[in-house]
């Protein structure tokens, strides 16, 4: 490892090149291994292998069966379950607005078609929270998890290297 001397240093201490907080490129640290004993300077002419990026990494997983098909799921059940629940609270409002007769017929009692609906979509919503967290258990945790871990060991290994 090449060293640098501190500037206006209160002995011989040194800063060690590879040291991140450190912004200055020094020759030897673009691809090349050193040679010979750590200090000395002089480049080697056996090139480092590649190590991917983390953000390489990502790409790769985004780009793996695995990641689209979680995906997949997700979008299988957020697009339909979004749409019909839009409907379903846009049907709500515009027959507010456009039929108020309708919607204050009485069901039971003082209890009318606008009350029962707005109930209605308060009992949707946690209908829709429940759907939702049951299929992700069922069919998309397990599976991104272990992407999860996957990626992690490979960003691991990158940064070890």
């Amino acid at each position: 490892m090449e060293q640098v001397d501190k500037q206006e240093g209160r002995g011989t201490s040194t800063v060690p090149a590879d040291d991140p907080w450190y912004d200055v490129t020094t020759p030897g640290r673009e691809g090349w291994a050193e040679s010979g004993t750590a200090g000395d300077g002089h480049r080697g002419t056996v090139p480092r292998q590649r190590v991917p990026s983390a953000a390489e990494i990502y790409l790769e997983v985004q780009r793996s069966p695995a990641f689209q098909e979680v995906r997949g799921r997700y979008r299988r059940f957020v697009f339909p379950a979004t749409s019909a629940f839009l409907l379903w609270y846009l049907a709500y409002v515009v027959a507010a607005t456009a039929a108020p007769e309708l919607m204050a017929r009485p069901v039971a009692g003082a209890v009318n078609v606008a009350m029962v609906a707005g109930l209605g979509q308060f009992l949707t919503t946690f209908l829709l929270t429940w759907a939702y967290a049951r299929h992700a258990r069922l069919r998309r945790d397990r599976a991104a998890l272990e992407l999860r871990w996957d990626t992690q060991e490979m960003t691991r290994g990158a940064a070890q290297r």
